[in-house]
């Protein structure tokens, strides 16, 4: 007897009950782990602050590093790519679209000769 509550498919199968089961199983074991958490955690102390080995805080603007910073030594080592590519992106979304089909073309093309 087919079994109403199963969608048969042929890879696999769908049953809510049994999903709807795993679901209740996996909130009750977060609910568990949630609760058996610390107590004495409360907004708006020394808790909330991160830890420095003791220092104070330094000001955020201070310790900001700026991208060009970050990635010098990745744009020193392709200053080559970078200084012939720059110069093709101008900003405007009718040159982007313009590359993009070009590409698009050369690829159809190329797989057209190949295959």
């Amino acid at each position: 007897m087919l079994d109403t509550y199963t969608l048969q498919t042929g890879t696999g199968f769908w049953d809510p009950v049994v999903w709807i089961v795993v679901f209740l199983v996996a909130f009750l074991i977060a609910l568990t782990i949630w609760l058996l958490g610390e107590k004495d955690y409360r907004h708006g102390t020394q808790q909330v602050k991160p830890f420095l080995s003791g220092n104070v805080e330094p000001e955020k603007a201070e310790v900001h590093m700026r991208a060009g910073n970050l990635y010098w030594g990745f744009t020193e080592a392709m200053k080559g790519y970078y200084s012939r590519l720059v110069p093709l992106h101008t900003g405007v979304l009718n040159d982007y679209v313009l590359w993009f089909l070009g590409v698009m073309a050369l690829v159809f093309v190329i797989v057209g000769v190949v295959a």
